[in-house]
């Protein structure tokens, strides 16, 4: 008789990927230190007088399509957002604040 081995879910940098992200990074405030080309209806004056991404009401990111948590301003998107890679530690740790929408 075989005894059955658990199956266990390990979290590790290589699942995390942009077809299963809900793009908690889109909810950070983005300041805009080089100019990619970010269309200017989606830049914001900040309490300091620099440039960050625009947030609407909801705290997400106006680029960010609500409907895919895709980014479209992606091919110029802000240098920040080019550098914040996905499975990151910084990444993962976002992640981490947002455990109630991962399982």
């Amino acid at each position: 008789m075989s005894e059955s081995i658990p199956h266990i879910q390990l979290h590790t940098p290589e699942a995390v990927s942009c077809s299963n992200c809900a793009a908690c990074c889109c909810q950070l405030e983005v300041m805009l230190i080089t100019d990619t080309g970010v269309p200017r209806r989606y830049i914001d004056t900040d309490d300091w007088g620099g440039e960050v991404m625009l947030r609407l009401d909801d705290g997400w990111c106006a680029a960010l399509d609500r409907n895919t948590m895709r980014c479209t301003i992606y091919e110029v998107r802000p240098l920040i957002c080019r550098e914040f890679e996905t499975a990151s530690p910084e990444c993962l740790e976002e992640r981490k604040g947002m455990s109630s929408i991962y399982r």
